[in-house]
């Protein structure tokens, strides 16, 4: 069984869908994290582009996890599409990750860089807190 490990997600979608990282605690007062992914996809692999995130989507469903968030540029920025999803896999969850993605036949590892990547012109990604606002972000900071 070819194993991904998934942060639910090039280095946005390649480093989530590579590597697992636990899933914070339900006590943690701290807004959850999540991974926000910018990119600007290859002349003529859009549709390519956006039916392997639907794949990657369908093995999160049969994992029990949510879709990532697809955004498509309408006016202003360089950007074609943003994706926002959860930045850890919960643990939990791992296992019926790599089921689910190897059921469906989706590359892993070299094979999912390699892959991936010929859709893509350029992209960002970064990590983040939220959703929150100014009040409730500062009311969770700790005093040193």
């Amino acid at each position: 069984m070819k194993r991904i490990a998934s942060a639910l997600i090039v280095p946005g979608l390649l480093t989530a869908l590579i590597l697992v990282t636990p899933a914070a605690s339900a006590s943690d007062k701290q807004p959850p994290r999540k991974l926000v992914e910018i990119y600007r996809i290859a002349p003529g692999q859009h549709a390519a582009f956006l039916e392997t995130i639907a794949r990657a989507d369908e093995a999160n469903r049969l994992a029990g996890l949510p879709s990532r968030e697809l955004y498509v540029h309408q006016d202003g920025a360089s950007l074609d599409l943003m994706l926002i999803q959860p930045a850890e896999t919960p643990t939990d969850k791992a296992a019926a990750l790599a089921e689910a993605w190897d059921k469906l036949g989706l590359p892993s590892g070299v094979d999912f860089f390699c892959e991936f990547r010929k859709f893509i012109l350029e992209q960002t990604d970064t990590f983040v807190l939220g959703p929150t606002s100014a009040a409730e972000y500062l009311a969770g900071r700790t005093e040193r």
